[in-house]
């Protein structure tokens, strides 16, 4: 089994596939299908898992018992990317934590998106 797809409940679909892609370089795939906005989201174009962007407020009328939370992620990249990338976003004026090491070494920040949801970065050991 391989996680396909995290699929994310978000106010404005096109506000946040913007965020993704102008700060970590996402590419996207916009389908609108029977009234419902998917929007896509790859890193790159091989990438085997996707985040789909669905407007909450439709989603929550169709299914109303579904859990619209945003789940936490922790995204990894490889040595020696992190601090470019943390610069980079920080430049951009995305709201970031600070660039930690943990008491295991583990090197992380975190970032929020435009709706203000918290997602992580750390660095992948070598590969």
């Amino acid at each position: 089994m391989m996680l396909d797809e995290l699929m994310l409940y978000v106010e404005d679909p096109y506000r946040v596939a913007e965020f993704w892609k102008k700060n970590f370089g996402f590419i996207e795939n916009i389908t609108k299908e029977e009234g419902i906005l998917k929007i896509e989201l790859r890193p790159h174009a091989s990438a085997e898992t996707k985040l789909i962007l669905f407007e909450r407020a439709v989603i929550a009328k169709l299914q109303p018992e579904l859990n619209l939370n945003t789940p936490s992620m922790l995204f990894g990249v490889s040595k020696g990317e992190l601090e470019p990338l943390f610069e980079m976003i920080q430049a951009n004026g995305v709201k970031v934590g600070q660039l930690v090491t943990t008491p295991g070494g583990m090197r992380v920040f975190n970032f929020a998106d435009p709706e203000g949801n918290y997602f992580a970065v750390r660095e992948l050991g070598d590969r």
